[in-house]
């Protein structure tokens, strides 16, 4: 008779035992951009946040090339050809961090280097993904308009053929990396309908001025994108899809990343919380003796962890080539959703401290404003579920 197998004992890190669930290489991509995170953002995030800006982002961005984490699951042109759940993991080490370094890695990744090498000539790849693959050449994508955000099918950004040259005129709204970027993948209306255009930095015309006054990803480059009569060259577009299907899968791919990094916010929020927990005295004794704590704490723990169990389901089907986009706004709108309930969960455990920037609560779920809007609000990813359950098409 086979003697039973005995249970690890309880991990308050890990109660579920979800790391049973990764490989080797996986655990050692997460340390490596852990570590990474540890050394070079947290010392310096909190300033960074207060001030409102990320002057060292072009730094970064080559440390994190050196890392394999820029383009991480494409191939080939310097990119490391990383699985999904290998990149899912760094996301959320990097939105521990902060959401404004998992959001440069995931525009300049799933963005803008994904529109390059999935819809661009072999020309455009070679010119622009190493360089972008290496963190040096920055990418933004254009397709938020000042009017339009939800409803892209409406952009006023124009492109008009001139002999064999296209032109552009229209503004882009919310552009993470605009104004540092070395080339920008702007979508604009045609006579055949929406087409993706490559614009290097430079180029006549073409400006990003830095949006300021911000009180959300606040550690991250933010602008508009200013296109007056932009001439391009007939290679500067895409030939590799035309309508909204490139920006939407684009957009697809950069949402199945913020459904890991919006956990790796929670769980630095919950760590945070738990500990202060431990060694806060009211009354006598550590809060975390107390039954309401104790309640908080548990719930914020079950969300986390049920967050974090959902997004490396999704990260298989997409290895499996299963996933669908209707499986990733599932994820984007319950983890999103959640991180911010834990957030502001863990806020009300540091009582008046969780407003300190000298925890990292209150810097995290403020950032989760913008991620909740941002690839989606709640309201289009209820609908697209909505849509897929019923049948029904309530968007219009």
């Amino acid at each position: 008779m086979t003697q039973p197998v005995k249970p690890p004992p309880f991990d308050p890190d890990d109660p579920l035992g979800l790391d049973d669930l990764l490989d080797d290489e996986e655990r050692a991509v997460r340390t490596t951009v852990r570590d990474w995170a540890a050394e070079r953002v947290l010392p310096h995030i909190a300033g960074w946040y207060e001030s409102g800006e990320l002057p060292v982002i072009r730094e970064l961005a080559r440390e994190l090339g050196a890392l394999g984490a820029l383009g991480m699951t494409l191939t080939g042109y310097g990119c490391t050809g990383a699985s999904a759940v290998q990149y899912g993991l760094a996301c959320l080490e990097l939105e521990a961090a902060d959401s404004g370094i998992r959001s440069l890695v995931s525009v300049q990744g799933s963005l803008a280097m994904y529109a390059i090498h999935r819809y661009g000539s072999d020309e455009q790849r070679a010119r622009w993904l190493p360089g972008m693959a290496a963190g040096e050449i920055i990418g933004c994508f254009g397709l938020t308009e000042p009017d339009h955000g939800s409803d892209p099918a409406g952009m006023r950004t124009r492109a008009r053929r001139d002999g064999t040259d296209w032109v552009l005129d229209g503004r882009k709204a919310w552009i993470t990396n605009g104004s540092v970027a070395g080339v920008a993948v702007v979508w604009a209306g045609t006579g055949e309908g929406v087409r993706g255009f490559l614009v290097p930095a430079g180029t006549p015309g073409f400006d990003a001025p830095e949006i300021r006054h911000k009180w959300s990803l606040r550690a991250s480059v933010t602008s508009e994108l200013v296109l007056d009569s932009v001439r391009l060259p007939a290679d500067a577009v895409l030939p590799g899809v035309t309508g909204l299907r490139g920006p939407l899968s684009c957009l697809n791919h950069a949402r199945y990343g913020i459904v890991w990094g919006a956990m790796g916010a929670a769980r630095a929020s919950f760590a945070s919380a738990l500990e202060y927990a431990r060694t806060r005295e009211q009354f006598g004794r550590p809060i975390g003796g107390f039954q309401l704590t104790q309640a908080k704490l548990a719930d914020m723990a079950v969300e986390l962890h049920k967050g974090i169990l959902l997004a490396h389901h999704l990260g298989r089907r997409m290895d499996a080539g299963t996933l669908r986009p209707e499986q990733v706004s599932f994820g984007k709108l319950n983890n999103v959703r959640e991180a911010i309930a834990i957030c502001r969960t863990a806020r009300t455990v540091l009582g008046a401290n969780g407003i300190s920037l000298e925890y990292p609560v209150m810097r995290h779920a403020t950032n989760l404003e913008s991620v909740l809007t941002y690839e989606g609000t709640v309201e289009m990813h209820q609908l697209v579920l909505g849509k897929a359950l019923t049948g029904q098409d309530a968007f219009r």
